[in-house]
């Protein structure tokens, strides 16, 4: 079923993992709504990269809420205990229904090419070179999420080696990807001419290659050392602040980008359709 190895739990590591995957599904949705709010103020030209932008937020809120559904089913707890006057929550126990982590790597499949895919919608390049940028690191990212995955539902201590090798495999697309957003887009970037627009490209392509550097450190958790619970406790709380940053802060520097685009070209407009300034 793809779902992680499940290991007994704490209450506080429970409480933790619950909150954080609530709060990350209420910060995706709250992004979602904001995006598509804000559309009739954007430029036709400039609409489907903060289309896109909410779409990657949409696709991980739905993804997000079936996460808590799976981990709220994996554990239950038990009567309440007995305290002299009082009653104290009792210890959280294994179901028996598996902890389905694959949703995650589903969503990334999805949403990973659309965030770069959004990136590049807002750098003014050909119609040919947006296609074959868009179709060269959505197809990386894609390889980078399937040679990703076989190593992530691995967490016995004893095949931590086998994760290694597909952490590695995983990296090889991963470093094209960050090549390509500094260095291979990095002229169409410099020849953006408001000095403020290209400093907030500048900026999305940095934070997408920064917030992206946390998921290969969050991989290795249980190759550092961490164990059973305390290892799939670490990753998923990780794993939701990468995703947070990644979706959600990059998406608002999309936004900040499609709407400095928009103004500059209702101006000049505005310029242009003014007598007085002939």
């Amino acid at each position: 079923m793809g779902g992680h190895e499940i290991f007994e739990i704490t209450d506080g590591q429970y409480q933790v993992v619950y909150n954080f995957l609530s709060f990350t599904f209420a910060a995706m949705a709250a992004s979602t709504l904001f995006f598509w709010l804000r559309l009739p103020s954007i430029v036709e030209k400039y609409k489907s990269a903060l289309v896109i932008t909410g779409l990657v937020t949409a696709i991980a809120s739905y993804h997000y809420l079936r996460i808590f559904n799976s981990w709220t089913d994996a554990y239950v707890y038990g009567p309440p205990v007995m305290n002299g006057t009082s009653f104290m929550v009792s210890s959280v126990t294994i179901t028996g229904v598996p902890f389905n982590d694959a949703y995650r790597y589903m969503d990334w499949l999805l949403t990973v090419p659309l965030l770069l895919i959004e990136i590049i919608l807002v750098m003014d390049l050909s119609p040919e070179e947006t296609f074959s940028k868009a179709w060269q690191l959505g197809s990386a990212s894609a390889l980078m999420i399937i040679l990703g995955y076989p190593g992530e539902i691995i967490l016995t201590q004893s095949q931590l080696g086998t994760r290694w090798i597909y952490w590695c495999l995983a990296m090889i697309p991963f470093c094209f990807i960050v090549y390509t957003l500094i260095i291979g887009l990095a002229n169409a970037t410099n020849s953006e001419r408001d000095p403020t627009i290209r400093s907030k490209i500048r900026m999305a392509q940095y934070m997408t290659v920064i917030s992206w550097l946390t998921y290969p450190i969050v991989y290795i958790i249980p190759m550092l050392g961490a164990s059973g619970a305390n290892a799939m406790v670490g990753v998923q709380l990780g794993y939701c602040l990468s995703d947070i940053i990644s979706k959600c802060g990059v998406g608002f520097l999309i936004y900040g980008i499609t709407a400095a685009k928009s103004s500059a070209l209702k101006s000049q407009s505005g310029l242009l359709n003014d007598p007085e300034s002939v």
